[in-house]
């Protein structure tokens, strides 16, 4: 009580001061420390690998905005050099393309498809395994589930193709033993949105559900049990503790996945559906799998540069956007 009646005053300040509290001023580092040295050394191959393989290449993108001609005897930078300039041209070819659209939409749908899915359920199962009472069911459930994670998406296709293969595919074969016709699975366009969104949540929904368990894990137990004498049952304690506890790591995931909104996973799109054949175009088509082939044919490689640099610069937007929402409607959560 003393010291706070000290505070009251105005030399109250002046008065604590005068008395030694242990209490010792903390000093500004100004120098360059040993401990920095050995900071910058651990980080030095980590800003080695950004700037060899994440920025150096970044150099490229000037290819977007020229009419690349490729100079006899002359080197890649020279050709790109002495190439016209030709501003916007190359995107606005890219967007008045008659697959713009049907690539906008496939791309922003499957997404925003993914992104629901990719929260919902992982944190359903998430908040499932942390009610199990017994650790190794937990932990076999956990490694169950997120196997997938480690599994290609070239072995994927082939298991996929092994249950919809037109002949001997174990789907058709269970369908003529029931009565039914077989079906070209690769020739109907129709059922792919469902089989592509299956595909992605059961790849990706276990590693998502043990970063949201990693989560719930470090909630105080001492909520649940104040829960429990409250009388809460399992479904409240969800609702009123571990949603509200978990929310923060929730938003910055979906901020990261708004972020990656207009890209694709290419090995879903393309290894899945057997190089998008041309009975599934305009179902499974994205900017990722458009741009590889117009790689692989003679379209311009400024057009597809064009394409890949419109990618870039929408998802930029895109989080950007996102987090700024986020942070007027919480700011604590938002992640810039």
């Amino acid at each position: 009580m003393l010291i706070f009646d000290y505070k009251r005053k105005a030399g109250g300040i002046k008065l604590m001061k005068s008395f030694n509290f242990g209490w010792k001023k903390q000093k500004v580092k100004k120098k360059w420390t040993k401990e920095d040295s050995e900071l910058a050394v651990l980080g030095l191959p980590a800003f080695i690998w950004f700037a060899l393989f994440s920025y150096l290449p970044m150099f490229g993108l000037i290819i977007a905005f020229k009419n690349y001609k490729i100079k006899p005897g002359h080197s890649f930078l020279y050709s790109l050099f002495m190439s016209e300039w030709v501003g916007f041209k190359n995107f606005k070819f890219f967007i008045e393309s008659n697959a713009f659209y049907m690539l906008l939409r496939n791309t922003v749908l499957y997404n925003i498809v993914f992104i629901i899915l990719g929260i919902l359920i992982p944190v359903t199962l998430a908040i499932m395994i942390s009610l199990i009472y017994s650790k190794f069911k937990s932990k076999v459930y956990q490694t169950m589930m997120f196997f997938p994670h480690f599994m290609s998406w070239v072995v994927v296709s082939y298991f996929v193709y092994a249950f919809l293969n037109p002949d001997k595919g174990l789907l058709n074969l269970i369908f003529v033993e029931i009565g039914k016709d077989p079906v070209k699975w690769y020739s109907s366009p129709k059922y792919w949105p469902y089989i592509l969104v299956f595909m992605q949540v059961w790849k990706t929904a276990g590693y998502s559900m043990v970063v949201y368990l990693a989560s719930i894990t470090g909630i105080d137990g001492s909520l649940y049990e104040a829960a429990v004498i409250d009388g809460a049952n399992k479904f409240k304690q969800a609702i009123y503790i571990t949603l509200p506890s978990i929310k923060p790591i929730v938003i910055m995931m979906f901020i990261l996945n708004v972020g990656k909104i207009f890209y694709s996973d290419f090995g879903l799109f393309y290894q899945v559906t057997q190089r998008v054949p041309n009975s599934l175009y305009t179902t499974v088509s994205t900017f990722d799998t458009y741009i590889y082939n117009a790689l692989q044919s003679n379209v311009a490689i400024e057009k597809t540069a064009a394409a890949s640099f419109f990618q870039a610069v929408a998802c930029c937007i895109t989080i950007l956007l996102a987090n700024y929402i986020v942070s007027k409607i919480d700011s604590d959560s938002a992640i810039i």
